[in-house]
């Protein structure tokens, strides 16, 4: 069982007008990881993204991970049994020689990588990923959740009408399944993002199932006084608040 290429490459990403988050240059790598494993007469392929940060991994990825991936031994990749891959034992090829603690600079690329390890492992095993991570953690079967809890990230600002196409984003996610979503805050005034906040939850039957993320857009002083605006209306969750002490 082997991987038999890695290819990434890089996307623009568009952010709309949200001034903390330009969308001039602004990239991600998007990665397939393809291994000798047939299922239904085709290879798997585990897909992975750089989900955080704000630019493309490809360097890190095409000059130092990917080539220990794919020049790394059967034993190096495979579980015991040799049946499946083992992203534990996929990562430390990956760190081969890395600094200890130097983590800054790869986390973004490793992630990427780490996530396709995970999603190629998981269509091997011909479960979903939530069962193979609790088989993997030896957590018991009787415990595994029914359904896994999801929600749609977006609802960047809008250059013109925003209310209005936020709320057709929204609809869109409900419409393809979703019951929870994150929007962005903290690049407006407060009482736009309140409409912004409202105009979802509208869609979401209750704010209760609406996320918020400011993209660190507040000060640790008026950090505080808009979660104080916000707590009445019981969101999901507020992320991303600050990037400063707040005491």
């Amino acid at each position: 069982m082997r991987i038999i290429d890695l290819r990434e490459v890089s996307l623009p990403i568009s952010r709309y007008a949200d001034p903390s988050a330009p969308s001039g240059g602004l990239n991600t790598s998007m990665l397939a990881l393809i291994t000798n494993v047939i299922r239904d007469g085709k290879p798997v392929v585990g897909y992975g993204f750089a989900s955080i940060g704000r630019f493309a991994q490809s360097g890190l990825i095409r000059e130092r991970f990917a080539p220990r991936l794919l020049a790394a031994s059967e034993a190096d990749l495979t579980d015991d049994a040799g049946t499946n891959l083992d992203p534990f034992r996929a990562w430390r090829v990956m760190m081969t020689n890395e600094k200890p603690g130097g983590h800054g600079e790869r986390c973004v690329a490793v992630g990427a990588l780490d996530m396709a390890l995970w999603d190629a492992a998981a269509k091997i095993a011909r479960l979903p990923l939530y069962r193979l991570l609790m088989d993997r953690m030896g957590t018991p079967q009787r415990d595994a959740p029914r359904r896994v809890s999801v929600y749609a990230g977006g609802g960047y600002y809008y250059p013109s009408d925003d209310i209005a196409r936020l709320s057709d984003e929204v609809r869109c996610f409900r419409d393809l399944g979703y019951r929870r979503a994150k929007i962005k805050i903290g690049s407006a005034p407060l009482a736009q993002d309140l409409k912004r906040i409202d105009a979802a939850a509208r869609l979401l039957d209750g704010p209760g199932n609406v996320a918020v993320d400011a993209i660190y857009a507040y000060t640790a002083a008026t950090s505080l006084a808009v979660a104080d605006a916000l707590a009445p209306r019981g969101l999901w969750w507020f992320e991303d608040i600050c990037d400063q002490p707040l005491l």
